[in-house]
């Protein structure tokens, strides 16, 4: 059982989270909803002790409630951003494997939102990184430090081209030089099951644009050739903020 006098919330006040998750499983209340965010995922981004600690209790109201798959996705999402946030996490290994679950089950309905959902999925896979980054693939950059001669490479992945280049504030993308796709037989993991999950969905877009952000560049400035996925990720792990 979770003590809630020992747990605070984003605003760094305890015992308001438990009343307003009462409230919600009585009732569909949009106010209380409104509150649990701010609370909970403030700004959407934002996470506390006390968001870890309602995942339980959202997970369980997950199937038959949108906000609280959202507000439990958007949870997971944040990890990273709470300095204890994967040791709480961890704390939940069920309710992360029902969520992946359900959010799997909505994206084979190819839903509106699926991209959102798509990275709500990356999240509960344990790929924030790419959970945070990743974007739709029409008009897509990516930021890259090149391995070898540590310039500062931009990736464009959409539908204005596939190339890396040097970004000059006056002159845009220069020195531009194609990218080289992974075949989809080579991926690995996690490029594998991301592309296969977007194949799998037709998604062709997206599963084309996780081709080539898991393929290699080569460096504008020093012609080496490099892995975009692994100089984006360095490069671009989202450190751990103070919170609550």
């Amino acid at each position: 059982m979770t003590d809630w006098t020992q747990v605070v919330d984003a605003h760094g006040a305890v015992g308001r989270v438990p009343l307003l998750l009462d409230q919600v499983e009585r009732e569909e209340v949009p106010e209380a909803w409104d509150e649990l965010w701010d609370r909970l995922c403030l700004h959407g981004e934002t996470v506390s002790a006390a968001s870890f600690a309602a995942l339980p209790r959202l997970a369980a109201l997950a199937p038959a409630c949108a906000q609280a798959l959202e507000l439990a996705c958007a949870i997971v999402r944040g990890t990273l951003r709470h300095p204890d946030g994967e040791a709480l996490l961890a704390g939940c290994p069920n309710e992360v494997a029902r969520l992946r679950e359900l959010v799997d089950q909505r994206l084979r309905m190819r839903p509106a939102d699926y991209n959102r959902l798509f990275g709500d999925l990356l999240a509960l896979a344990g790929q924030y990184h790419w959970s945070d980054s990743l974007g739709d693939f029409t008009d897509d950059f990516y930021a890259a430090s090149c391995p070898g001669c540590e310039a500062a490479v931009t990736i464009a992945v959409g539908d204005h081209g596939c190339y890396a280049a040097i970004r000059d504030w006056d002159q845009g993308d220069i020195a531009r030089r194609s990218l080289r796709p992974a075949p989809a037989e080579e991926l690995r993991d996690p490029g594998r099951w991301m592309h296969a999950t977007a194949g799998r969905d037709g998604q062709q877009q997206l599963a084309e644009g996780i081709r080539h952000i898991f393929g290699r560049a080569e460096c504008p400035a020093c012609a080496s050739v490099f892995d975009i996925a692994e100089a984006h990720t360095t490069a671009n792990l989202p450190p751990a903020l103070e919170t609550y």
